[in-house]
């Protein structure tokens, strides 16, 4: 990343680790001092104006350098035109922001072309797996033993979700501060919003109602609005501050997808149990987000498909659908996997696919029905497997 010229941005929700890599960056480099955290209260009142001291203070205290670092520069309105500057001087720069609209709005109107994104995702499954086991590496076949280890491990991984923080000392309270702040900061702030206690309990329903379909107008009269607009624009804010996420109906008529019902998935199933209400007693709901969060991880599109039956995912990859996919906790009996069956033969119709997966807590088998082929996996061994188009 120091090689190129172009300005670094790592982007995601609140504590997911931005910070972290970006000091592990900054360690890296020769030049690591001109570093600020616009995210710290002491700088409530910094402005544009104030980023020619800052450099002054820069120099004076550390020499001259090239190479600057800010934390959640968002914070500060207008922040582009001075990134820009030291961009056109020749300079190295690092940035993190936990607001999605960095890029369509700030970044993409001054500095398009000039920057790099990497998006940062709470803790993966495999990463969670290399905190319990470091230096855990992948393979095509796990002992028995093995087997065992990583499906005890996984159901911490359901348990403690992705957050470092948490995972590490488990305080409820960590996981409700950080709600406090991505509402407050990153939405309410940022926006302007006159009354908090409507975003608030559109969180708690769509937390509560994690992994189903709704609508802007059904959440509308739920809210009591007015207008399904205002509601969408809420759901965009909470998009963009990466708290959650909203997935189209695939259907190759744009204008379809817009007006479909949306499904919706958090950053973290352990913080949607923490904000929504029984969302935990939902086992499939809880495997099916975190199978959302790991394709959108691996730089999928993601839709969900629905014509005369329902298939979970539609995997598309450079304009081309690639992998359907299905999630459930178990079969827990023949019309259950019945059900599972039809919804992804379905979708491999649909798309003219070969092959398809129905992910489960613990079943494995293949089952080969005419030309189609269907894997079924435990998702512990999906979310480490390397094998697959659309799944590694």
């Amino acid at each position: 990343l120091s090689k190129n010229k172009e300005i670094i941005v790592l982007t995601g929700v609140r504590r997911c680790g931005k910070s972290v890599l970006l000091h592990y960056i900054l360690q890296k480099n020769k030049e690591e001092n001109y570093y600020l955290n616009f995210d710290d209260d002491r700088l409530a009142t910094f402005v544009l104006a104030d980023f020619q001291l800052l450099q002054e203070t820069f120099i004076e205290l550390f020499g001259p350098q090239k190479t600057y670092y800010f934390d959640e520069i968002q914070n500060i309105e207008g922040w582009e035109r001075f990134v820009r500057r030291l961009y056109n001087s020749g300079n190295k720069i690092y940035i993190t922001g936990s607001n999605a609209t960095l890029f369509s709005e700030e970044l993409g109107t001054r500095l398009t072309g000039r920057h790099i994104e990497l998006t940062i995702f709470p803790f993966s499954f495999y990463e969670f797996v290399n905190y319990q086991i470091p230096n855990f590496s992948i393979k095509k076949q796990f002992s028995t033993m093995e087997i065992g280890q990583l499906k005890s491990i996984f159901n911490q991984y359901i348990e403690l979700g992705g957050f470092p923080e948490y995972v590490k000392y488990q305080q409820v309270d960590y996981l409700q501060s950080l709600y406090e702040s991505i509402i407050y900061k990153d939405i309410v702030a940022r926006y302007k919003i006159s009354n908090p206690k409507l975003i608030r309990e559109l969180v708690f329903y769509l937390a509560s109602n994690c992994s189903k379909e709704t609508t802007y107008n059904a959440l509308r009269k739920l809210l009591g609005l007015g207008s399904a607009t205002t509601v969408s624009n809420y759901c965009q804010y909470l998009s963009n501050s990466f708290l959650c996420f909203f997935v189209n109906r695939y259907d190759r008529s744009v204008k379809s997808q817009i007006q479909s019902p949306k499904k919706v998935y958090f950053i973290d199933h352990v913080l949607a149990k923490i904000v929504g209400f029984r969302f935990s007693d939902d086992k499939g709901r809880i495997l099916e987000n975190i199978v959302f969060i790991e394709l959108r991880r691996r730089g999928f599109e993601v839709f969900y498909h629905k014509v005369k039956k329902e298939c979970d995912f539609v995997i598309r990859q450079n304009q081309q659908v690639i992998s359907v996919i299905q999630v459930c906790y178990s079969f827990e009996g023949e019309k259950t996997k019945q059900r599972e069956i039809d919804g992804l033969l379905e979708a491999l119709e649909h798309h003219q696919l070969m092959e398809g997966f129905i992910l489960t807590a613990y079943d494995e088998e293949e089952i080969v029905m005419g030309k189609h082929k269907i894997i079924i996996l435990p998702v512990w061994k999906w979310l480490l497997s390397l094998l697959k188009v659309g799944t590694g």
